[in-house]
């Protein structure tokens, strides 16, 4: 079916229709269950699923249906539309009204009926304003809706703007290390703390791979050179699609120069002056405020995400530089130019993305006395955690200089609890002062968020 070269409702009926007509035929595929923070489906709201690209939207779209399945829903009366098809450029929010008569027509006891329908819309911002559609489909319609985009600031801005209070945000990450360990046939250990020296060696060899190879789906078991090809790919789709044509971006030389710095950069701090000044000595020509925006968008596709200094005074907060970390730690390697390994920075990334995926508040701190605990946690019922990472804290001088700085740490938050992570047990301190915890950090990812 070829697309027509102006907007034609009819066109586009037939191919929506075509396309509810393949998913509800299609068997669910078998796949890996994402564990998300806090509930998904609201009746009378929508769901706005966001996330980095190739992160398992779509997949998790159809876990949701899948769910509904084994609840006796059939197949067939929970439609799923995906939106980048190059056969709907163009579509617009008025022609989506034939999406919901083409529905309706095969299924008319649905309408208005007393169980809502589940309607997946996958990468909906694609379609110039779809807010007004979704907002128009919970109105009219017993319904309950999910919507997936790659870009936060897209979909929070239309869903302020539009929805008003109607819909609930969820972020979906690549696997964490449970979701790679189940990916992979492995069952997580309830007690992770209490296992037997066999099962212990195990795990920590599975989180050495797992912060080499991440947690992308289409990543697991890949090779290494095939697996940096994918990256790269998926890197380069970030910025092309979500980034240089959402965006309309014309700096498309420095927002390449960004991203691999940032990226290649785990864990570093990051200061705008010094890296536009960077970009001037190498003869691009870039403005200041250019490169603040830059930074933004690629935070907005979740490429990248950033921990602030902690703060009560906003000035200073902001004066201060940022952390940026990748949003998976098998970027790190594939964007890494050094040569050197980078298991500590890969750890903590991996720490960040955990605490972001359990919906946790996170900054960073520098102690009055100049030293640097890599996050404070405010988790939402107001308990606070210092936590320091360090891939091997078994050395006396490394050691010391980690729990120094969480214990100046905890005299400024003398509530929060202090945590030092390290990669294996091996890894841990000879000893630790009253009041801070020392565990590997394959215990900490496993065991359920307290």
């Amino acid at each position: 079916m070829t697309p027509p070269l102006t907007p034609d409702p009819e066109y586009f009926a037939a191919v929506l229709a075509e396309k509810l007509a393949d998913v509800a035929a299609r068997p669910l595929p078998i796949l890996t269950p994402r564990v998300v923070t806090g509930p998904v489906q609201f009746r009378g709201k929508a769901t706005a699923v966001t996330g980095i690209r190739r992160s398992g939207k779509t997949w998790f779209l159809h876990q949701l249906r899948a769910e509904r399945v084994r609840r006796g829903t059939p197949l067939a009366h929970l439609p799923y539309v995906n939106f980048e098809d190059e056969r709907l450029v163009g579509l617009r929010a008025e022609h989506l009204s034939r999406l919901l008569e083409g529905f309706y027509l095969n299924f008319p006891e649905l309408r208005r009926g007393a169980t809502p329908v589940l309607w997946c819309l996958d990468e909906i911002q694609s379609v110039p304003g779809w807010e007004r559609f979704v907002r128009r489909l919970l109105d009219d319609e017993a319904v309950e809706v999910v919507v997936t985009g790659s870009s936060a600031a897209l979909l929070s801005r239309e869903v302020a703007t539009a929805l008003r209070g109607r819909a609930w945000p969820v972020v979906l990450f690549p696997f964490s290390f449970a979701e790679a360990l189940r990916h992979a046939g492995r069952t997580p250990p309830a007690r992770p703390e209490s296992l037997a020296s066999r099962d212990r060696s195990a795990l920590e060899r599975a989180l050495r791979d797992y912060l080499e190879a991440g947690g992308f789906p289409e990543a697991q078991g890949l090779e290494q050179p095939a697996r940096f090809r994918l990256l790269h790919d998926y890197v380069d789709v970030a910025i092309l699609r979500d980034v240089v044509e959402r965006h309309a971006v014309s700096n498309v030389t420095g927002l390449r120069w960004l991203v691999r710095h940032l990226l290649g950069n785990a864990a570093g701090v990051f200061s705008v002056e010094k890296f536009h000044a960077a970009l001037r000595s190498q003869g691009i020509a870039i403005s200041r405020d250019t490169v603040h925006e830059l930074l933004a968008f690629v935070q907005d596709c979740y490429l990248v995400r950033t921990v602030w200094m902690e703060s009560a005074s906003e000035r200073r907060r902001m004066v201060n530089p940022r952390k940026t970390y990748p949003v998976d730690p098998g970027l790190i390697a594939a964007f890494d130019r050094s040569g050197r390994a980078n298991l500590g920075h890969a750890l903590e990334t991996t720490v960040l993305i955990e605490l972001e995926r359990r919906g946790v508040e996170t900054t960073y701190v520098r102690t009055a006395e100049g030293h640097e605990v890599d996050f404070l946690a405010r988790h939402a019922d107001g308990r606070t955690e210092l936590i320091q990472v360090c891939a091997d804290a078994s050395g006396g001088d490394t050691a010391s200089r980690e729990l120094r700085a969480l214990t100046e740490a905890r005299r400024q938050f003398p509530k929060a609890r202090a945590t030092l992570l390290t990669a294996s047990r091996a890894g841990l301190p000879p000893s630790v002062p009253s009041g801070v915890k020392a565990e590997p950090a394959w215990v900490w990812l496993l065991r359920p968020p307290s």
